[in-house]
């Protein structure tokens, strides 16, 4: 769908739109967004030579999906979308540099990887979120994807026992069958305890978890970001179809 019918799809009172660009500028104010919230959110910084942007390989060869207010036209939201046919062309999964996907790849399957998923601070009511979801649920249909997987991120910013602890309520209430399980390249130690983790699960994986994506396994430890990345899979037969609808008509 293009910009122009976005807008005319959008409600009235909403002053967002959401859609899948190629323009450069829109891409360059989604990698200094992408800066700017893992920098803030994550509570590192990244290296100095990037002069507040954030970019790699992968961003080459993907698909930019954006939100954004109509009005300032400031992008608010981001998340890259790669298919299975461009990672057999180009760089692979990002996730498979994180996590051994073995278990969790079927070849027979076609799939898409969402990534650098990031929500300014003043958007995360959840209108900007329903706007993601429901271009990402679109592209699905409209893609004959069989499955979705990405890194969802829970940062260590308020102490590694919340982040822990985070990772322990999904071990017990989120994780897929053993026979879909990932292995982390730098796996984080288990830690039972008495804080609920359920209360701090991060609003990007509440979402995640909401749609119907199950956790595939023990988390990875990203350095570069500080935080634990767990790998989300979402199949077309387990979407949560009341919260898809709700985010199609979002979007």
């Amino acid at each position: 769908m293009n910009q122009a019918a976005q807008l005319q799809h959008q409600p009235q009172a909403s002053n967002l739109v959401a859609y899948i660009t190629q323009d450069s500028t829109e891409i360059q104010q989604a990698f200094k967004l992408r800066h700017q919230v893992f920098t803030s959110e994550f509570n590192t910084q990244l290296n100095a030579q990037t002069h507040g942007i954030d970019r790699d390989k992968f961003d080459d060869a993907c698909h930019h999906l954006i939100v954004k207010e109509s009005n300032s036209q400031r992008i608010v939201a981001y998340s890259r979308i790669i298919t299975c046919d461009i990672a057999k062309k180009h760089h692979g999964f990002y996730t498979a540099g994180e996590f051994d996907l073995t278990n969790v790849i079927d070849h027979k399957k076609r799939y898409m990887e969402i990534g650098r998923t990031c929500v300014s601070d003043d958007h995360r009511s959840g209108s900007a979120i329903a706007l993601l979801w429901g271009q990402i649920g679109q592209f699905m249909i409209n893609n004959n994807i069989d499955c979705l997987i990405g890194c969802a991120s829970i940062p260590f910013a308020n102490g590694s026992r919340q982040t822990l602890a985070v990772i322990d309520y999904l071990r017990t209430k989120h994780f897929t069958t053993e026979n879909l399980r990932v292995s982390p390249k730098h796996p984080l130690p288990h830690l039972q305890s008495n804080i609920d983790g359920k209360s701090l699960v991060p609003p990007l994986l509440k979402a995640y978890l909401r749609m119907g994506c199950k956790v595939c396994g023990e988390a990875h430890w990203d350095k570069e970001f500080n935080v634990a990345d767990v790998v989300v899979l979402l199949t077309k037969d387990n979407i949560n179809m009341r919260y898809m609808k709700h985010f199609l008509r979002a979007a």
